[in-house]
């Protein structure tokens, strides 16, 4: 018994996923709240995202609808923002909201933004760690190999290293369609700027979850390794 479904892994892994769920019930509960309520400049999302391009200097970025629920982001590598139809088409706070933050991730691909940049490099790495990494943790437990599994824990800490990289990013993002948003008029009031903020700081807990349900994964399988070369030396 190798340990893979040890009683221990709930013990650690319990809190992220209740902290996921509750994050998750949060971000849709803020989204049908704010969905419900229109804009006062009556612009849908796809309309709003047109014109702060436009203020941006974003001449060479597209705009498209794409199914799903809340399923917006922006592709650097077409240069295309895809937003879910509820906020294509949607004239709500959160329609704008989403649009705006999305917009951001555009506005940052356009200036070289660090922090972005640090991400997307991180990709490739993060893509062959998730699964280069399991096969040597696996090894590792399997053939009582220390080594091996410590160093699969350390290839798959890429993926905690994205989810740690990719907060700032977010919250950058926010931030600029918050700015961008009140600056152009899009939205306006007091209650207005509320929605976004109640949107868009629900929307960036979930970066949050993902780290911690990260950080707890590793923490469980570093115990396990560490455990057993304590009954290899016993």
């Amino acid at each position: 018994m190798i340990g893979f479904f040890n009683p221990y892994y709930i013990i650690f892994m319990a809190p992220a996923i209740i902290l996921m769920l509750a994050v998750q019930w949060y971000v849709n509960s803020a989204y049908q709240k704010w969905s419900r309520v229109p804009a006062s400049s009556r612009m849908s999302g796809a309309e709003a995202a047109q014109r702060l391009m436009r203020t941006a200097g974003l001449y060479d970025v597209h705009v498209e609808g794409v199914s799903g629920r809340l399923t917006d982001h922006y592709d650097p590598r077409k240069k295309v923002l895809r937003l879910s139809q509820g906020v294509y088409q949607g004239n709500s706070v959160a329609a704008l909201a989403i649009a705006a933050h999305e917009l951001g991730h555009a506005v940052q691909d356009q200036e070289g933004y660090l922090a972005l940049r640090l991400r997307s490099a991180l990709v490739p790495a993060v893509n062959i760690g998730s699964y280069l990494g399991w096969i040597l943790i696996i090894i590792g437990l399997i053939l009582q190999l220390t080594d091996i599994a410590l160093l699969g824990v350390v290839v798959f800490s890429g993926g905690a290293l994205f989810a740690l990289a990719t907060i700032p990013v977010e919250l950058n993002a926010s931030a600029r369609a918050k700015r961008l948003l009140v600056e152009s008029g899009l939205i306006r009031g007091p209650e207005e700027q509320r929605g976004v903020n109640h949107v868009l700081n629900a929307a960036a807990l979930t970066y949050v979850a993902a780290l911690v349900t990260a950080v707890m994964q590793l923490l469980y399988y570093l115990t396990l390794i560490l455990g057993m070369g304590g009954r290899r030396r016993g």
